[in-house]
């Protein structure tokens, strides 16, 4: 398998398959909102279409990065987030890195969403896939983060290796900057836990995968 990792910004064209990877927190926010019962998650452009979406849908919640604001019933946090039943519910995701990216390569025959905590359940459904090449798009500070390419080389790895070990992989991710600023507060809508949750490897059995559904692109998990 020929595997790519590009920033959002360096995508030149649409890929075949894309792996979006937003380590933390946005695709381990996603596993912890379908582990909590969501029925599917909805990938907004903006704030304010995230708003819009909630307003003619009002049974639907939604989520963003950063504090609490009007609107917004969930905040960015897998550790906020797992205390939170979200039986049969709509959520509506609008974040800084991660929602961007896979809106970006929305036209692509198969898009996937990760992190640490779907990592083998992804790797497994590129294996079923058997597809020549990949692009894992890196989506934190505009493709340089490591925790999110650590991720990726993490999947692409187990993709051809299914017993590849985790341990540096995790270590570069747990020492990334993304990694220090939950630590320190430096971010807001945080959880003391947030870290820890993101680095959890294989915690859910299920890939995510991104699908247009109308005018929508629509997260959903997959079993595998």
């Amino acid at each position: 398998m020929d595997a790519r990792f590009l920033g959002t910004a360096e995508l030149a064209e649409v890929p075949s398959v894309a792996v979006v990877v937003d380590v933390m927190r946005a695709f381990t926010v996603a596993a912890w909102a379908f582990a909590q019962g969501a029925e599917k998650i909805v990938l907004a452009e903006s704030l304010d279409e995230a708003l819009e979406l909630k307003a003619r849908h009002p049974d639907w919640v939604a989520l963003k990065d950063g504090p609490p604001a009007p609107g917004f019933g969930l905040v960015n946090s897998p550790g906020l987030l797992r205390s939170v039943g979200l039986a049969g519910r709509t959520v509506v995701q609008k974040t800084t890195a991660g929602t961007v990216g896979a809106l970006a390569v929305k036209e692509a025959s198969l898009v996937l969403c990760a992190g640490f905590v779907v990592a083998e359940a992804t790797a497994r459904l590129l294996r079923e896939r058997a597809s020549d090449s990949v692009t894992f798009v890196i989506t934190g500070e505009d493709g340089r983060a490591d925790e999110d390419l650590a991720c990726a080389q993490y999947i692409a790895r187990r993709v051809t290796e299914p017993d590849a070990d985790a341990t540096d992989f995790v270590r570069r991710a747990a020492e990334s900057r993304a990694a220090a600023e939950l630590a320190e507060g430096v971010r807001q809508g945080v959880h003391p836990d947030d870290v820890a949750l993101c680095l959890e490897v294989d915690r859910f059995p299920f890939a995510m995968v991104a699908t247009v559904e109308g005018s929508l692109m629509v997260l959903r998990p997959r079993a595998g």
